[in-house]
């Protein structure tokens, strides 16, 4: 295995962590700030308004993304499997 093999091979699983994370870390991000406009505009300051929407709405996104964040480190796993058995 030469370093640009290493590369590709570290590049694309960079991919795949951005891939797999990008639907929970959005949702959070937008949910978060969603709860923190609607705290400004209301003036309500109850912490467990930021904590339990969130929480809901990653666990939903995370039942619904699973099929895909699986496939998806499944090509990875196939892909770094295949190098290895072919001696890179």
């Amino acid at each position: 295995m030469n370093e640009a093999e290493a590369l590709e091979i570290v590049q694309i699983a960079f991919q795949t962590l951005l891939k797999v994370s990008a639907p929970i870390v959005i949702t959070a991000m937008l949910v978060g700030t969603l709860i923190a406009l609607l705290q400004a505009l209301t003036q309500i300051q109850e912490i467990t308004l930021t904590f339990i929407p969130k929480i809901v709405a990653v666990l939903l996104v995370a039942s619904f993304a699973a099929p895909f964040m699986g496939a998806q480190i499944n090509l990875l796993a196939v892909l770094a499997y295949s190098r290895i058995s072919t001696g890179f």
